[in-house]
């Protein structure tokens, strides 16, 4: 795994699918930032420039970005940026 790609995930304390994602991440040993979009409205608004919607938990892996918990496009992305094996 290579320490210089960074996971950025944009989440709220009461989004289910947000825990869900950061719970996979940790899983797998990836290590994060997490960015609440409800405490900080700029990270709303970084959620919403990179995704294009208002919907989260928004992903953003080394410049890839995934929209919800959609675990096979967490996986491609991870693997693309050698996150995971």
């Amino acid at each position: 795994m290579s320490d210089k790609s960074k996971v950025t995930i944009y989440t709220a304390t009461w989004c289910a699918f947000c825990h869900a994602a950061k719970q996979y991440l940790d899983t797998l040993g990836v290590k994060y930032e997490d960015l609440d979009v409800e405490t900080d409205p700029a990270n709303g608004m970084a959620a919403l420039t990179k995704s294009g919607q208002r919907g989260i938990p928004v992903l953003d892996i080394d410049g890839d970005i995934v929209i919800g918990f959609d675990r096979p496009k967490i996986d491609n992305a991870l693997k693309s940026h050698h996150l995971v094996t």
